[in-house]
């Protein structure tokens, strides 16, 4: 029977540092050689995601949370904020002390002397990698096409406040652990990886006993909400691990083609 498999990126099957480990490519080509469906479905942008993410030999993606879809190069959903939402968002972040990451299909934003290494000691990596597609907030707030941020927490900042406020156009994600803890992330009302994995399944009419997703992080609970079996990575958040079905090695460790063999996939 097929399976329809929904992988999340960073932490699953990359590495921030180290991009794709070697094991990762020949198992989803097997995967699908074998007849399944094989989708990325991250929280990072479409405009961040690297080529040798795109080489794999994937069905499809879910990026931005949920926020954009595509299948086979098409795409199918992408959504993005009104001028004065985001305008009124980027604010609303820098009044209650967060640094505002904006993540687009095209661009990401945010300006380079308030998003740096002491914020995230892995800033400049991202800003690396994106090259042409980082454009700075100034002097584009009445042109910013996004929809969803990585808001990045200082000291004295308030997550209760910044959540309130923005909780008419976002829902948020608080994360832990020491890669992503210091992030909030927002994503436009209603989007979700469990919403864009249902949209998904629907579309190619993939039954939901045929689902399966991996994942590391807090943003991965809503896959886990609505797929059939749950693979977490090893070294996951403390509430996916207790949510999942499997636990996996981590990534450095073969994790993915060991679950892939253990669920009989490959």
């Amino acid at each position: 029977m097929r399976k329809c498999v929904f992988f999340d990126a960073d932490g699953t099957i990359l590495d921030i540092e180290k991009g794709v480990p070697a094991d990762i490519k020949p198992a989803i080509a097997q995967l699908t050689a074998n007849g399944h469906l094989a989708f990325l479905c991250t929280g990072r942008s479409r405009a961040y995601i690297p080529k040798e993410v795109e080489d794999l030999p994937l069905s499809g993606m879910i990026t931005n949370l949920g926020a954009y879809m595509e299948y086979q190069g098409k795409v199918l959903f992408n959504r993005e904020l009104s001028t004065s939402d985001a305008r009124f968002a980027v604010e609303t972040l820098r009044r209650c002390g967060f640094v505002p990451v904006l993540e687009g299909s095209e661009y990401m934003y945010y300006d380079l002397d308030e998003y740096t290494t002491e914020i995230d000691w892995f800033a400049d990596l991202i800003t690396r990698d994106l090259g042409t597609k980082l454009l700075p907030i100034k002097g584009n707030e009445d042109n910013l096409h996004f929809s969803k941020i990585s808001a990045k927490k200082t000291p004295g900042c308030s997550v209760d406040k910044v959540c309130g406020e923005l909780n008419f156009l976002f829902d948020h994600i608080c994360h832990e652990g020491d890669f992503v803890g210091k992030t909030v992330e927002f994503v436009t009302k209603g989007c979700s990886k469990g919403l864009a994995i249902c949209v998904i399944c629907a579309v190619l009419g993939v039954d939901a006993k045929d689902t399966i997703a991996f994942g590391d992080s807090n943003n991965d609970l809503s896959m886990f909400d609505v797929v059939h079996t749950k693979v977490a990575m090893g070294n996951s958040s403390s509430g996916l691990l207790k949510a999942a079905d499997y636990v996996t090695d981590t990534l450095e460790n073969e994790g993915i083609p060991k679950a892939l063999k253990y669920l009989g996939l490959i």
